[in-house]
């Protein structure tokens, strides 16, 4: 027995192949040959049939025959000259007589010959009026164009506040829950809506109402959008999909009209699903921006106010919306009885990566030393768009190095491009730029081993990437969701080590830690400022995260004293320069280390973090982690133990540690 539901009164089902309505062009077209072709008949077919049986004689045989009494009629054409008749045996025959017809030559057929001659002057109506035929088509033509092109204009201005939703069946889009990986939550709320539109009883019978609107909220490339589809693909109903841009026109009272037109559209066919992608286009909040209220916009979400709950409420539909601004919607449009329900699509945790990456590299022939688990574990952070770009750069990679199959280089190269940025191997630095940027590099490295509550070091290269000259790349072991004091702190050290490495090594700075000293300051003012992270402050947050787009922060910008402000400043400025001392009093003790790492940058211009673990444990003299856990060198070793577990292997001897050049002193260690 089927479970299908039962298809709704007015919902015609999509059957490929059925009859579909010709298109006006295909018409034209049509028409226009069959023209042609009834044109070309006229002028082939008749002489095609015209001189059958017909025996052809000169005039002067005809004359001749004449006088032995063989010709019985003869009809002369007095434009043409053309003489035909019918022979005494029967025998139809023709002849082109002179155009001048000769008196003496008719007399003698006539007395002697006993021929009965006619003339005629035949005429061909539609060889004359073709010319006025055509010029007479020509004109209809060409006022039908003009007229067809007015009803068409006329009809968009007519048409301009109907609803652009596109409507989708069961048949399309062949998208389902199975095609979308992970994210089970989400998918168990969105199929009870499913279920509840196929099988209304089941819930009816209880009390249970139907939740007239669904808000996904998540970052962009959360697949939010592919959601939706699977919707639309699960659901037996009708699915009505329009995009939040596409209310909006010109035109004042277009978007409301719109609106109108699709909730009317739903309800005729309802129980429905109707879905608005980026719905924050028209949901913002009323009354606020920096230029004023939007009229138009406003106008439009007053109108899906009152079709979602207003005085006349739509029964049987569903309003499924996404967007990854919520702080931005109008609080009339967040409350139960319209989105009843805001469900959150974060990014993919790591149970829910592997079945991403095991959707995007279905189709693709894989080595088979790839292990999707190990791709996924060194790829936190990334949303769904970002592993489907990571396994389709893979595939490009494996292309670039003419190989058959995808292997776990390929993964590596792939995560690189995409965290790292696009290799820049074209650009030449300068000697001294390029030993610059491989001691900056060697001093984020060396302090993202050595402290504690870092993330494990991955790699270090001095090979331009993107927007920066070097990168010093670490990746965290596992999911963080919630962070403490002493990994923000050991954070802001790890980023000083890139200026604090030039200080120690040439005594002045460059312009080289622009992007530390940017970082570190916002993340020490959010630990003073919002996260209580200052004794001086205390336990309070300061400061507002509204947009300046809302006009709520535009008049007031913060809502704290000046004093307050100038012990937010110190508090900063104290954390800053603490990290920074600390970066200096590291960077001091293991000096070999970072000479070590730099020689190894200057010479293979990319190290992993095993080679510089081992490194800086050999300059050292004995290992720093012991346990063996700071060093992350690729895909395939993700979550291993680090180099300094495996046996040591002869380095070059260290060149002895220079000291600061005089004119510059390190700071000392503020009291505690």
């Amino acid at each position: 027995m089927s479970n299908a539901p039962e298809e709704p009164s007015g919902y015609k089902k999509y059957v490929p192949g059925g009859d579909k309505p010709m298109a006006p062009d295909a018409r034209r077209r049509l028409l226009m040959i069959g023209c042609i072709a009834f044109v070309f008949a006229i002028f082939i077919i008749p002489p095609l049939f015209a001189h059958k049986n017909v025996k052809t004689l000169s005039y002067s045989r005809l004359l001749k025959d004449a006088a032995h009494q063989k010709v019985d009629t003869a009809v002369i054409n007095s434009s043409s000259g053309v003489i035909t008749g019918q022979l005494t045996n029967g025998t139809n025959y023709t002849t082109n007589g002179p155009t001048t017809v000769i008196n003496s030559d008719v007399t003698k057929l006539r007395t002697t010959d006993n021929v009965a001659v006619t003339f005629s002057n035949p005429s061909n109506i539609l060889a004359a009026l073709l010319p006025y035929l055509i010029l007479a088509a020509i004109f209809i033509g060409f006022m039908v164009f003009l007229s067809r092109q007015a009803r068409n204009q006329m009809t968009g201005m007519m048409s301009v506040g109907r609803s652009k939703a596109k409507q989708f069946n069961q048949d399309r889009p062949k998208t389902t829950f199975a095609d979308v990986a992970g994210y089970f939550g989400v998918k168990q709320e969105i199929s009870e809506i499913v279920e509840f539109l196929k099988t209304p009883g089941r819930y009816k019978e209880i009390g249970a109402l139907i939740p007239k609107g669904i808000l996904l909220v998540g970052p962009p490339g959360t697949g939010k959008t592919m959601l939706a589809r699977a919707v639309a693909g699960e659901a037996g109903v009708p699915f009505f999909s329009v995009s939040g841009s596409d209310f909006m026109e010109m035109f004042v009272g277009v978007g409301a009209s719109r609106v109108r037109d699709l909730f009317a559209t739903a309800r005729k066919q309802a129980p429905a699903i109707v879905f608005i992608d980026e719905i924050d286009s028209i949901g913002r909040k009323r009354g606020a921006g920096l230029g004023g209220g939007h009229d138009e916009r406003e106008q439009t979400l007053n109108q899906m106010l009152n079709e979602m709950d207003g005085f006349d409420p739509s029964e049987g539909v569903v309003v499924i919306a996404a967007t990854n601004r919520p702080d931005v919607l109008d609080p009339a449009l967040l409350r139960p009885g319209r989105f009843d329900r805001q469900i959150v699509v974060p990014l993919p945790d790591l149970e829910e990566r592997l079945p991403i990456l095991e959707v995007h590299s279905k189709n693709k022939p894989l080595d088979p030393s790839v292990s999707l688990e190990m791709v996924a574990r060194g790829t936190p952070g990334m949303s769904g768009a970002d592993l489907a770009n990571l396994v389709n750069e893979s595939a490009l990679h494996a292309v670039r190095r003419h190989s058959s199959t995808i292997g776990m280089e390929d993964f590596e190269s792939a995560r690189d491009r995409v965290m790292m940025g696009q290799l820049r191997d074209t650009m030449v630095l300068m000697d001294d730029e390029r030993e610059r940027v491989a001691y900056h590099e060697s001093g984020h490295a060396l302090l993202a081993y050595v402290l504690d509550k870092t993330d494990p070091l991955h790699k270090i290269t001095i090979i331009p990437r993107g927007m920066a000259l070097g990168v010093t790349m670490t990746l965290p072991e596992e999911d963080r969701h919630i962070v403490a004091r002493q990994y923000l702190e050991d954070s802001l050290c790890m980023r000083m080590g890139g200026r604090v490495a030039e200080l120690l090594v040439y005594g002045d700075l460059s312009t080289g830690a622009a992007d530390d000293l940017q970082r570190n300051t916002e993340l020490a003012i959010r630990m003073v400022r919002e996260w209580g992270m200052s004794k001086e402050i205390g336990p309070m947050a300061w400061g507002s995260n509204n947009q300046v787009f809302l006009g709520e922060d535009l008049m007031h910008t913060r809502d704290y004293s000046d004093h307050t402000s100038q012990v937010i400043d110190d508090e900063v400025e104290r954390i800053l320069r603490e990290q920074e001392s600390r970066a200096i009093e590291v960077l001091t003790l293991h000096r070999r280390g970072l000479e070590a790492l730099t020689r190894a940058l200057l010479e293979h211009e990319t190290i992993d973090g095993e080679t510089a673990a081992r490194l800086i444990d050999e300059a050292h003299g004995e290992q720093v982690h012991p346990e063996g856990t700071k060093t992350v060198s690729s895909l395939a070793g993700v979550g291993a133990a680090s180099a300094s577990k495996k046996s040591p292997t002869p380095t070059p001897p260290v060149a002895p540690v220079t000291p600061p050049l005089p004119g510059w002193q390190p700071p000392t260690l503020p009291a505690v």
